[in-house]
C-alpha cells in the first residue's frame, strides 16, 4: 500500500498555496476557512513538519510547502492530461510523443499537420526536452525522437534518422562579392552551437585552415544558433535539415558548397519500444518518420 496522504488533503494544499490564502481556498473549493486549516495540519500532522508560516491573516509556504507545491503542480497537471485522454471518445488513439526541442521546431512540428490530416483518429501529444529519454523507464512516452544521442537497452528499438549534412550556415548579405569561401569563414563571426556533433575546431582541421582565435557567441539550442545565423550574427555550424525552411526561404546559404568539406552525421534518433511497436498508432508514426527523414 503506497503511504500517501488523501488526495482531498494534497488538493486542498495545492489550492492554499497557489493562492497564498486559506480564505481563498475555501472560496474556489466550497469550503470553509476551518475546514482547509484543519486540512493543512492534517498534512502537516502526516509529514511531520510545517507548510505554512502563518501570519496575521495572512500565510506563506515554507521551503518544503514550497517544494511540495512545485511537485504537485507537475502531478496534477499530467493527471488532468490522463483524464482528458480518458474523456476521448474510444475511437481517438493517444500517441505520446517525446522529442528533442530543436527537431521539434524546426523539423517535425512542421511536418506534424500532414500526418494529422492523414490519420485524423490519432491523438498526439507532443512533449519536449534536451535530454533523451528512457522509455524503459519512462512509460507513458510512446515514441521519443532524440538528439545527438539515444538510450539503447534490451526491448528498445533505436534508429538513426539517418546522416545529416552539418554545414558552415550564414545570411547571404554577409558574404561579399567573388570572396572565396575559406576568406569568408575567417572574417566573420563563428557561432557555437553547444550540442552539435561537430565543433568548429574540428570542422577546420578538417578544411585544413587555421581556426581563428576571437571570442564566438554560443548557443545551447541548434535552433537559436541558426536564427542567430539567419539575423546575420555570423557563421552557425548546423544541420541542413534543421535549417532546411531558412534554405529554401534563401535565409541561409551554405558557405563553401562546392569547395568546402561535406561533414555528414548521425544526429537524430527514434526510440520505440519493441512491445508497442505493433500498435496501429505507433506503427503508422514510426513508418511516417522513417519516410519523411529519408
Amino acid at each position: 500500500m503506497r503511504n500517501l496522504p488523501p488526495l482531498a488533503r494534497l488538493r486542498t494544499f495545492e489550492a492554499a498555496a497557489r493562492l497564498q490564502s486559506f480564505a481563498l481556498a475555501a472560496l474556489e473549493l466550497h469550503l470553509t476557512p476551518s475546514a482547509i486549516s484543519h486540512q493543512i495540519r492534517d498534512l502537516e500532522r502526516h509529514f511531520g513538519r510545517a507548510l505554512f508560516e502563518r501570519r496575521h491573516r495572512q500565510v506563506q509556504t515554507t521551503l518544503e510547502g514550497r517544494r511540495l507545491f512545485e511537485s504537485l503542480g507537475r502531478l496534477f497537471d499530467a493527471l488532468e492530461a490522463t483524464c482528458a485522454e480518458v474523456q476521448l471518445p474510444t475511437h481517438d488513439e493517444v500517441l505520446a510523443v517525446h522529442c528533442a526541442p530543436s527537431l521539434a521546431l524546426k523539423w517535425l512540428g512542421p511536418r506534424l499537420p500532414a500526418f494529422v490530416a492523414r490519420h485524423p483518429l490519432i491523438n498526439i501529444r507532443l512533449t519536449t526536452g534536451a535530454d533523451p529519454v528512457d522509455l524503459g523507464v519512462v512509460r507513458d512516452i510512446d515514441v521519443a525522437l532524440s538528439y545527438g544521442a539515444a538510450r539503447h537497452r534490451p526491448g528498445l528499438e533505436v534508429v538513426s534518422l539517418g546522416d545529416e549534412r552539418i554545414a558552415p550556415l550564414v545570411s547571404p548579405g554577409l558574404l561579399r562579392a567573388r570572396e572565396r569561401p575559406a576568406q569568408a569563414i575567417l572574417r566573420l563571426a563563428l557561432i557555437d552551437s553547444q550540442l552539435s556533433p561537430v565543433g568548429w575546431p574540428e570542422w577546420f582541421e578538417l578544411n585544413g585552415l587555421a581556426l581563428p582565435q576571437r571570442p564566438r557567441p554560443s548557443f545551447d539550442r541548434a535552433a537559436m544558433a541558426i536564427a542567430a545565423a539567419a539575423d546575420g550574427m555570423g557563421v552557425a555550424l548546423e544541420s541542413t535539415r534543421l535549417a532546411a525552411r531558412e534554405i529554401e526561404r534563401g535565409e541561409l546559404v551554405v558557405l563553401g558548397e562546392r569547395s568546402l568539406h561535406k561533414t555528414l552525421r548521425p544526429v537524430h534518433f527514434m526510440s520505440v519500444r519493441s512491445t508497442d511497436r505493433a500498435r496501429a498508432p505507433v506503427a503508422a508514426f514510426v513508418e511516417w518518420v522513417r519516410a519523411q527523414s529519408e
